[in-house]
This record gives C-alpha cells, sequence and structure tokens, in this order.
C-alpha cells in the first residue's frame, strides 16, 4: 500500500559547482571541476524522494514562470508526482540555490528563495484537503508558514515531520505545534543550542535542549556518518552509519527525511524503526553525485537494507 505523503517546501534549481576546495575568502582559485544546473530545493528533494520510495508523493510549492520552474514541474511529473498543488508566480523567478562541492563530499550551499516565499496559507489549506497520512516540513519557506501548516495539519490530526533546516536561532520554535518528528543535523542542532552532538551523552543534551524549546513526540538528530540519535519520550538510541564511500553529500538529509516519514508511516509511528531505514536511504544517497538525481529507489533501498549490516 503506499502511503499518501504530503510535502509543503521549497523548489529549487540548484547550480553545483565541483571543485577541489572552497576558495578562502579573497582567494580566486582556478579549478578543472565542472559546473552544472541540477534539480534541488529541500522541499522537492523530499517529495522526488517520496516518489522513488514509493510513496503517493504531493508537492505543494510555488514555481517561477521561467524555464527553471517549467524544467522542473516537468521532472516532478516524470517522477509521478502529484502536482495539482503546484502553483506558478508570474513576476517572482524560481527559487535558486548555489551549491559549493569538495573533492571530500562536503558541500556549502547559499539559497536564493525567489517564488518559494510566495507560498500562501491558501495553497497549504489546499494542499491539506487532499487528505495526506503526513506532512513533510522544512524551513526553506517562510518561518510563519512552515508554523500555520504544522498548526493546520495538527488541527486536522495529520502527523507532522518537520526537517529543521536551515536553522536559525532566532526562529520563535515555541510557535509551533507539537509535531511528530523534529529533526536537525549536527549544524543545525548546534545553530539551535549551541551544543555539539558528538557522542551519546552530548547527544541526549542537545536534544533535551531542544524538547524545551520545540515539542515533539520523538527527536531524531542527523549526524552524518556518526549515524542518527533519537530522544522519544525517555527512551534514547544511537544508531550507527553504514559505511559507504562518500561522492556528495548534498540532499542526502532530504532523503533522509523522506525515508523517515515513509517509515514512521508505514511502522505505526515507531520513529526508532524509522530511522535505520532513513539511514539506509541517505547513505545510499551520498554515494551519487547531485540532488534528487542521486535518491535511490525502493528496491535499491530494500536491497541495501537487508545486504548491509550496521
Amino acid at each position: 500500500m503506499q502511503p499518501r505523503i504530503l510535502t509543503i517546501g521549497s523548489a529549487n534549481m540548484d547550480l553545483v559547482m565541483r571543485m577541489s576546495r572552497i576558495p578562502s575568502e579573497g582567494e580566486t582559485v582556478l579549478d578543472s571541476g565542472t559546473v552544472s544546473y541540477i534539480p534541488g530545493g529541500k522541499g522537492a528533494n523530499c517529495a522526488v524522494a517520496l516518489a522513488k520510495l514509493g510513496a503517493e508523493s504531493i508537492f505543494c510549492t510555488r514555481l517561477g514562470k521561467d524555464l527553471n520552474g517549467q524544467k522542473l514541474y516537468e521532472l516532478y511529473e516524470s517522477f509521478g508526482i502529484n502536482t495539482s498543488c503546484i502553483k506558478v508566480e508570474d513576476k517572482i523567478p524560481t527559487g535558486q540555490a548555489a551549491i559549493m562541492v569538495e573533492e571530500s563530499g562536503a558541500n556549502r550551499i547559499v539559497v536564493y528563495p525567489g517564488a518559494n516565499r510566495c507560498i500562501t496559507l491558501g495553497d497549504v489549506e489546499e494542499a491539506l484537503d487532499t487528505k495526506p497520512e503526513a506532512v513533510c516540513l522544512q524551513f526553506e519557506i517562510p518561518f510563519a508558514t512552515t508554523v500555520a501548516a504544522a498548526k493546520m495539519a495538527k488541527a486536522r490530526g495529520i502527523p507532522v515531520i518537520l526537517d529543521a533546516a536551515p536553522a536559525s536561532p532566532d526562529y520563535p520554535l515555541g510557535d509551533l505545534p507539537e509535531v511528530d518528528i523534529f529533526s536537525p543535523n549536527e549544524t543545525e542542532t548546534m545553530a539551535f543550542t549551541g551544543i555539539q552532538p558528538t557522542g551519546h551523552a552530548s547527544c541526549m543534551k542537545a536534544a533535551i535542549a531542544l524538547s524545551r524549546m520545540v515539542k515533539a513526540k520523538a527527536y531524531v538528530l542527523k549526524l552524518g556518518n556518526k549515524g542518527a540519535f533519537v530522544l522519544n519520550g525517555s527512551l534514547t538510541n544511537m544508531l550507527s552509519a553504514y559505511r559507504v564511500e562518500v561522492v556528495d553529500t548534498t540532499a542526502a538529509g532530504d532523503a533522509f527525511m523522506a525515508g523517515l516519514a515513509m517509515a514512521y508511516v508505514r511502522n505505526g509511528g515507531n520513529a526508532v524503526e524509522a530511522c535505520k531505514i532513513a539511514n539506509a536511504v541517505g547513505a545510499l544517497t551520498v554515494t551519487r553525485a547531485g540532488a534528487s538525481s542521486s535518491i535511490p529507489t525502493a528496491e535499491e533501498v530494500e536491497k541495501f537494507f537487508s545486504a548491509s549490516p550496521l
């Protein structure tokens, strides 16, 4: 059975620059790397990942009336995403992101929101009328819109999976209603709490700090090559990462969140079991270059998860 999952979030066309290293301040570097345009955006990556993982994926966003917007819309339809909740802006361009990727696979990203800032509460309400089994949210659209979407979903009894990215210590997290899962990565956890999550003790300290800022049934800290940490009520779990060769970490967190949402719905709200599947999705994603193009299929994840012990 296909879980019906709605993503409300950003859609970007990414300018990806591959280089040996990031230039220092004031430095110009001639590099033999590559430059390419790749579909991205945290919301879009999540929606694409959900479709590739076998969900009935519904995407609510806004695109510009430009070539980038046209290409993205056609791409989403090719993946089988329900595009009925995508609206087009006449005078504001499609969102863009500039992504610098080093040889190690580490990346740095600057996002220009564009049409993503124009998602309205009417858009959100219309999307929720599709009766999803869960809603995936992020912070690449206006914070107030994310808060309103979470409240609307909560009022309808729809589980909310919140990817706490990008992070800002200025966000009034207390405005959010209780969500099912609140999930920052290491950098975002540090931004919100001032605590660097490195091991079990620091992760627990950070998760407890987050629990004082925002209510959630479970807190999932994405720790990159160290795996993930889950605080679920009074229970904690430190889940190891899979050992893989890292090519590009772009979209890994978005794919992880899609896997988390899918497995959370299928496992009846078990965050720990869902996180085990999400770890496999994220691990496969980093072995490939690109954003949406690097996200694995349901069959690839099942094969990897069965054959690759943590």
